[in-house]
């Protein structure tokens, strides 16, 4: 399993748009995207128009179809028009975790 962090930082008077528009309409597929186990959204709690996604995929070939798709396309597209600054990204492994950590 790889997760997926995604930064983006967007102008302020666009985080709405983002949020209750782009985010809103295409989480639920994103999350149901076969090999797309866990996806949230965060805010940087000092930067409010800073904001993270984080994902789990079963491997870089599900997140690489996904990237591939035409709902990444049509989301990425929305999503880069409200930008202020370049994304940036990184897919991360697990090197250990606490025992009692169940989740993803």
């Amino acid at each position: 399993m790889i997760k997926r962090i995604v930064k983006m930082t967007f102008r302020p008077d666009a985080v709405e748009t983002f949020v209750y528009q782009v985010f809103e309409s295409s989480k639920n597929q994103i999350r149901a995207f076969p090999g797309c186990r866990y996806m949230e959204l965060l805010r940087q709690t000092n930067e409010p128009n800073v904001l993270f996604t984080l994902s789990h995929w079963d491997d870089e070939n599900a997140l690489n179809a996904y990237r591939g798709s035409a709902l990444f396309a049509d989301t990425w597209k929305k999503t880069k028009a409200l930008f202020a600054d370049k994304a940036q990204a990184w897919s991360v492994e697990v090197l250990d975790k606490p025992i009692s950590d169940n989740e993803n």
